[in-house]
């Protein structure tokens, strides 16, 4: 299915890709996860309009090194990437935006490697928007946006011939929570790609302590609005009655499981009402919820993440504190 739009490309359409696996519903998840203890949400639902705007505005704070970082890998390292790669085609998984990117296709113009770029994401606005100004502002470039959910599956993607970069940035794969999960997704990344593809990934390191909370509990408090907005979603979304005054934004790191944990703890006794689900979830003070996992990894576990799926390291880049890797695979 395709959504024509009157753009100066007058080609750009948005493709719907049909899921191969269940994507569970607001209602299904949080009936699934929020009910009873131990209370969860996915991070998925942190983007409505206002949350998309509040993490633009977390990645330029001070204190969050990945966004920074990765751009500036992206820039020093991009030419050597595209040479590296020769993409036909660059396939992008969660691309919002699609601002990081934009350092590929300079070098793309640069090697005169002209190619398509396929972005997939949930949000149609987003996905027009930035396929609009990409159209203006690199006139060459082929755009074929891909309307879906990459956790449904990657097997309906749009079989092309030549050879495909695929793009992951953003640290996004930390979302995936335990190790084993993340393996999932990344081998079925490998399933989805051809003999000549690579793929490149945004991985985010393992570091001291003190640094990786701060990142997630900046001085400006945009995180902690981020955090407390997902509140606003369920109750607009559901029908609830979560008042975000009443509730505390916090981020830790789990040194065991390496991984920060963002959570919202409530400050008193509250009883909230889910009326979409028919259900009620009572709350003792210092009650929490846990709204986000962000893994980090040793360059030993991006490794053993990649080579469990199949892949081999071509290339790997990282900052010079180590904070962040830039990894291209190849199958």
């Amino acid at each position: 299915m395709q959504t024509n739009y009157g753009t100066q490309q007058t080609d750009i359409a948005c493709t719907t890709i049909m899921p191969t696996q269940i994507i569970p519903d607001m209602v299904d998840d949080v009936r699934a996860s929020l009910l009873q203890p131990p209370r969860s949400l996915s991070p998925k639902y942190f983007y409505d309009e206002r949350g998309s705007e509040l993490f633009e505005q977390i990645c330029s704070t001070p204190e969050y090194y990945p966004t920074r970082t990765e751009h500036h890998l992206l820039s020093k390292h991009a030419v050597a990437i595209i040479k590296q790669t020769n993409p036909d085609q660059i396939l992008e998984l969660g691309s919002g935006y699609s601002t990081k990117t934009r350092r590929l296709f300079d070098a793309c113009q640069e090697t005169a490697q002209h190619c398509i770029y396929a972005p997939l994401d949930v949000c149609e606005e987003a996905l027009i928007d930035a396929a609009q100004k990409l159209a203006e502002e690199y006139k060459w470039l082929k755009l074929k946006p891909l309307l879906g959910d990459y956790h449904g599956g990657l097997g309906n993607l749009p079989v092309t011939q030549g050879a495909h970069l695929f793009v992951f940035l953003g640290s996004t794969i930390g979302n995936f929570g335990q190790t084993t999960h993340a393996r999932d997704f990344i081998k079925e990344v490998y399933n989805a790609m051809g003999s000549r593809d690579h793929l490149l990934i945004g991985v985010d390191r393992v570091k001291k302590d003190h640094i990786l909370e701060a990142a997630y509990n900046d001085a400006q408090g945009v995180t902690a609005a981020f955090n407390l907005n997902v509140l606003h979603v369920l109750n607009r979304a559901l029908n609830a009655n979560f008042n975000a005054d009443e509730f505390t934004h916090s981020a830790i790191f789990n040194a065991d499981k390496e991984r920060i944990e963002m959570r919202l703890t409530a400050d008193s006794e509250q009883k909230i009402h889910i009326d979409d689900l028919g259900a009620s979830i009572h709350f003792d003070k210092g009650d929490d919820i846990l709204t986000e996992v962000s893994q980090k990894y040793t360059y030993s576990g991006i490794e053993k993440m990649l080579t469990a799926a199949g892949f081999s390291i071509t290339n790997h880049y990282e900052d010079e504190n180590a904070y962040f890797s830039l990894v291209l695979a190849s199958k």
